[in-house]
């Protein structure tokens, strides 16, 4: 795999960014791309390690989409691109898509993480696909015969994307259906455009519609159209939105204005550097306002990036938890994903992080928020006498997660089965619902979770539905 000495002849390099001062100032993104030779270096680290652990490996979760890394770094190694795309792409419908925001735990899984020197598996990845673009290998694939069967995939991020594509690929007359006005789920209205362009999903889009999904934007099943309906007129039903109810703080306050939700805040920017309109909706803005961030995940350090791009007074970012170590047993954790101290592009653009901080009420004036009032908490979250603190807040971003999918609307209208923690039930075989013709994948299905993993349940499902049509499938699993 790649060169048989080149981990030990060559140091890890990565993509850097451009400088804080430069890229706050808009919302383009910021990575710096490797020059060829450099990433044909960096494939050539990829050693042959016996197990590559950077796949799924009896549950051990390298990628979960099972990419064949060890191949396309050797063939990138050996300047051979194109067929690394076509490696790539058997396995990962959307690889600019993880390329770009993905936390890349093949990475950690790497047998050189050992070393704290893992190979730049997502920076590699990113740079076939982006060149697959440049030159014009990445086209439709078009049925050559179609089966007369009708599927509607419901929820168009990532598992709808993906399942939606297999299906159209394997012959199938796909419909598309998404609530909003562009397809994409949160990568479009969640994840800010400088840590993914919105291009890289409108480019898909053209080739999922010339592969012959067609696409039902603007409407919002269980509102404007009845489940019902749906599962008449096709053949089979795929639910793939996404885990959107958020984990909300009722304490003391939280009805003064200027306390929203992280997902009322970013889809607003989103629709402005894309050009659309946010109809009937306050705008909420960081301009020239004290921030504060209750959340120390992805979507929080989103709201950070934004607002600092918003020109805020000062962000400060909340976590409950306690401060992770610098570093991780190595013995203990790899390959695994491991718990340590992670500092992203946008936290290093100026926001101040408190770890094991609970927030105890929210204060205001004339119904605005002007401060909250914290405390430090101890290894069990329980408060700790003497430590309480205020914090000038003029803005308030609740960014803790996700508890499960809107079950209003569309879900309870079909009665469907639900798991313990209110997401749709399916198994991740069949991905069958409890409910005849409906199939489930994504974040509705487990919960709150990555891109990779969506792309993956995605894939899966469409087999199983092409399975259950056809009664035999060539797609992947």
């Amino acid at each position: 795999m790649g060169k048989v000495t080149g981990f030990m002849e060559i140091d890890r390099q990565d993509r850097k960014y451009r400088p804080a001062s430069d890229r706050i100032r808009n919302y383009n993104e910021f990575v710096i791309p490797l020059p060829e030779t450099n990433l044909r270096d960096q494939a050539s680290r990829c050693m042959d390690c016996g197990i590559p652990f950077c796949h799924d490996v009896k549950g051990l979760k390298g990628c979960p989409v099972n990419n064949q890394i060890p191949d396309w770094n050797d063939l990138v190694y050996r300047g051979e691109w194109e067929e690394a795309s076509r490696n790539l792409h058997s396995t990962n419908n959307f690889p600019e898509f993880t390329g770009r925001i993905c936390p890349a735990p093949c990475e950690a899984s790497c047998t050189l993480n050992m070393i704290d020197s893992p190979v730049t598996i997502k920076s590699i990845e990113c740079a076939i696909v982006d060149k697959a673009w440049e030159n014009g290998w990445i086209k439709p694939q078009i049925a050559e015969t179609k089966t007369g069967k009708k599927v509607a995939v419901i929820g168009s991020g990532p598992a709808g994307m993906a399942a939606a594509q297999q299906l159209a690929r394997a012959g199938h007359d796909v419909h598309l259906y998404e609530k909003n006005q562009k397809i994409g789920g949160l990568m479009r209205y969640g994840i800010p455009d400088f840590k993914m362009a919105k291009t890289h999903i409108d480019r898909r889009t053209e080739q999922m519609v010339a592969e012959g999904v067609t696409l039902h934007t603007g409407v919002h099943i269980g509102h404007d159209e009845t489940i019902e309906n749906i599962t008449a007129q096709h053949d089979a039903v795929i639910l793939s939105g996404g885990a959107e109810k958020p984990r909300d703080l009722p304490i003391e306050g939280r009805d003064l204005n200027g306390v929203h939700f992280a997902m009322q805040f970013l889809p607003q920017q989103n629709r402005r550097v894309g050009e659309e309109h946010n109809d009937n909706v306050e705008p909420i803005l960081a301009s020239g306002k004290h921030v504060v961030v209750i959340g120390g995940g992805d979507t929080g350090s989103d709201c950070i990036g934004t607002s600092i791009r918003q020109n805020a007074l000062s962000v400060t970012q909340l976590e409950i938890m306690p401060t992770p170590p610098e570093s991780e047993d190595k013995l203990l954790t790899w390959p695994n994903w491991p718990l340590k101290m992670r500092t992203s592009s946008s936290q290093e653009e100026g926001a101040e992080r408190e770890f094991s901080v609970m927030t105890t009420r929210f204060e205001g004036e004339n119904g605005q928020v002007k401060k909250i009032i914290c405390t430090r908490v101890d290894e069990k979250f329980q408060p700790i006498e003497g430590t309480e603190f205020e914090l000038k807040a003029d803005l308030v971003l609740l960014a803790m997660g996700f508890v499960s999918p809107v079950t209003e609307g569309m879900i309870s209208d079909l009665g469907v089965e639900l798991d313990p923690r209110d997401n749709v039930f399916a198994d991740t075989f069949s991905y069958k619902t409890s409910v005849d013709k409906v199939w489930t994948a994504g974040d509705m299905r487990r919960g709150q979770s990555l891109v990779v993993w969506a792309i993956r349940e995605g894939r899966q499902c469409a087999h199983a539905v092409d399975q259950a049509l056809m009664g035999e499938t060539v797609l992947p699993r």
